[in-house]
């Protein structure tokens, strides 16, 4: 971490970190939804601390984004009308 200063470090964490709230807005779904792809492992948090209503989950940007391009996907392999 020494090869890193303290700014570009703040910076990687802001533009490439998620919190729990900032995916839900992302992906437009709720927290059981949430709860759900991390459970069923198709979106693993990179740091999670605490339990219960206090878990805090981060994310990696790319990992969210992934995700979404794939419910994408499926929904309009699925879900063809919707468009």
């Amino acid at each position: 971490m020494k090869n890193v200063n303290r700014v570009e470090l703040v910076k990687l964490i802001q533009e490439q970190i998620m919190t729990s709230s900032e995916v839900l807005e992302y992906l437009e779904i709720n927290r059981s939804a949430l709860s759900s792809l991390v459970n069923r492992g198709k979106l693993v948090p990179v740091k999670e601390a605490g339990t219960g209503t206090g878990t805090v989950r981060l994310f990696l940007r790319e990992d969210v984004e992934a995700r979404k391009k794939e419910a994408e996907e499926l929904r309009k392999k699925h879900r063809p009308y919707e468009e």
